[in-house]
């Protein structure tokens, strides 16, 4: 007799609409899903000034919206951005909240639609589950293809000069979620590369994680490799490529569900220090960490390795050693094919600061101790001198 089924919990927004061109009539969805009107988008300058938003803000209007846009929203965005925004909506009466953006817009709208009805300061939301009372309606629409943020319940805001810290509650899952990928088409093939990896990453941790890996999240993972994989270096060279640019979207919208229901590992907590001290892009980040942490974890990884392995190259009758090295090897080779940056002395990290790095990655422990092999101090300047 097995054991049966460990149990688990598997959460997630409440609809996702796939829809190529779906922004273009997003206020004849919005008008049959809520009865709200006063609508917030959150999104950042170039989008806004670039007249991404446009179609989608004439739709809205159309409907019968009012529309406010917030476009103040910066990478790895500090408190004082999120307050703002709050201002802004409270002034403008907003009762629906529209992330619009890459993974920073979606995240500030989350926090909005919670503080505009919460009695709680932000100080006391950070941390697992903290958040109390409900919020105003959430609709999340991705403009990259990395961060699944659209799909997650977690707001990472930066806090200090190099300190960052969450909000990690079931407020945040969004109600609606739409996946356009007409949106994603002007994306630079670099973004497109870090981006593509960034889900890659969220894909393989949650694939991999020791404490809340379950069976749904490893489908959502495994599904998401596969799209990813076999549409990244289409999406680099030609970013008109509406299939590949339909893979990636979807693909790094199912790593989202998987990490958030499983969560990350080493590559993000070795990442983290990078984007806080240079301000680096977080995809990028998690790209530089990705090829030396796999080798790292393949000790403790490697059945793991190989079943994704089977799903990004196909079946095999090697063993699971050799099929472990292949998967390892497939990926560094797609990474090195992408174009993106891989190397920290690529991106002016100066070697002096390793050290630092490591002591810095240390303090991620909700993350190293999930990934499959533990990470010491000495490890972690270990990987760094061999991402240098």
């Amino acid at each position: 007799m097995t054991d049966g089924i460990k149990p688990f919990s598997f959460d997630t927004p409440g609809s996702l609409l796939v829809e190529w061109g779906g922004a273009k009539r997003i206020g004849e969805l919005l008008s049959g899903w809520f009865e709200a009107r006063n609508l917030l988008i959150v999104t950042d300058k170039f989008l806004h000034q670039n007249g991404v938003l446009d179609p989608a803000k004439a739709s809205l209007e159309q409907a019968g919206f009012t529309v406010t846009v917030f476009d103040d929203v910066v990478a790895d965005p500090p408190e004082a951005v999120l307050l703002s925004c709050v201002d802004q909506a409270k002034a403008a009466g907003a009762d629906i909240v529209l992330g619009l953006g890459g993974g920073s817009s979606m995240d500030i709208a989350k926090l909005v639609a919670v503080l505009l009805v919460s009695d709680q300061e932000l100080s006391q939301l950070y941390g697992i589950g903290k958040v109390k009372g409900g919020r105003v309606p959430l609709v999340q629409v991705p403009t990259t293809a990395g961060t699944g943020s659209e799909v997650t319940n977690i707001t990472i805001l930066t806090t200090g000069e190099t300190t960052k810290m969450g909000v990690v509650a079931h407020q945040l899952y969004a109600d609606r979620v739409l996946l356009d990928a007409e949106l994603t088409v002007g994306l630079p093939a670099i973004q497109t590369a870090a981006t593509g990896i960034d889900a890659m990453v969220h894909a393989i941790e949650a694939f991999t994680g020791q404490h809340k890996k379950n069976i749904l999240s490893d489908v959502f993972a495994r599904e998401a490799l596969r799209l990813l994989t076999q549409n990244l270096i289409a999406a680099c060279e030609d970013g008109t490529n509406r299939a590949a640019r339909e893979g990636m979207l979807l693909g790094a919208n199912l790593a989202g569900q998987a990490f958030s229901n499983s969560p990350v590992g080493a590559v993000h907590a070795l990442a983290y220090p990078l984007g806080g001290h240079y301000h680096l892009p977080h995809g990028l980040t998690n790209a530089l960490m990705l090829g030396p942490v796999l080798r790292f974890n393949m000790t403790g990884a490697a059945e793991l390795y190989a079943e994704l392995a089977d799903v990004v190259i196909g079946p095999s009758d090697e063993g699971v050693q050799a099929r472990s090295a292949n998967f390892v090897n497939f990926m560094q080779d797609l990474m090195d094919r992408s174009g993106a940056p891989l190397k920290l002395r690529e991106v002016k990290v100066p070697e002096a600061d390793l050290p630092m790095l490591a002591r810095d990655a240390m303090v991620q422990q909700r993350l190293l101790i999930n990934n499959p092999v533990e990470v010491t101090e000495a490890d972690a300047l270990r990987l760094y001198q061999e991402a240098y």
